[in-house]
């Protein structure tokens, strides 16, 4: 039986994540609203009235091409340090795995279909993106993407930080 001492306590941990939660919150709002002004700052700074982009021999426009392995790494990162993959594989994954199969090799399963199912979305736009490279390279094209982009971030961090708990 716990002690009036033990419930008086017990709420703390509560209390702390909490304040945690809210921290997060805040830094997210705030992360979210720069990172807005950024994009906006840089495509009303670089109006310099070319709207070319600097291109390669086939027209499309040039790319700083680092290694595979930086690339790799890069996705790798952005995805183990995206605490939204856990959430969404721990909410979604155990209501597919059927009664009698081993959670483990059916969870591995499910996540390698749903890797599958992203790379080739991932495809798609890669190639799409290709078809269209002379248009996304265009430096006005950059700017008004960048600025749509900035507002959209501007005010998602704007709603999160003034949003009523």
């Amino acid at each position: 039986m716990p002690t009036r001492r033990d419930l008086a306590v017990s709420p703390l941990p509560g209390i702390g994540a909490g304040c945690l939660a809210w921290g997060v919150a805040a830094a997210g709002a705030v992360y979210l609203v720069g990172l807005g002004a950024h994009l906006l700052w840089s495509s009303f700074r670089r109006q310099d009235g070319s709207d070319d982009a600097v291109s390669g021999p086939d027209g499309v426009p040039d790319v700083d091409r680092g290694s595979l392995w930086v690339s790799w790494l890069t996705g790798l990162g952005t995805n183990i340090l995206n605490p939204k993959i856990g959430v969404f594989y721990v909410a979604t994954i155990p209501q597919f795995i059927p009664d009698g199969t081993s959670p483990l090799l059916m969870g591995i399963l499910l996540a390698v279909v749903h890797n599958l199912i992203g790379m080739a979305w991932f495809a798609f736009v890669i190639t799409g993106a290709g078809f269209m490279a002379r248009t996304l390279g265009r430096s006005r094209f950059a700017r008004v993407a960048d600025r749509v982009t900035g507002v959209v971030l501007v005010g998602f961090g704007l709603r999160l930080a003034l949003q009523h708990r």
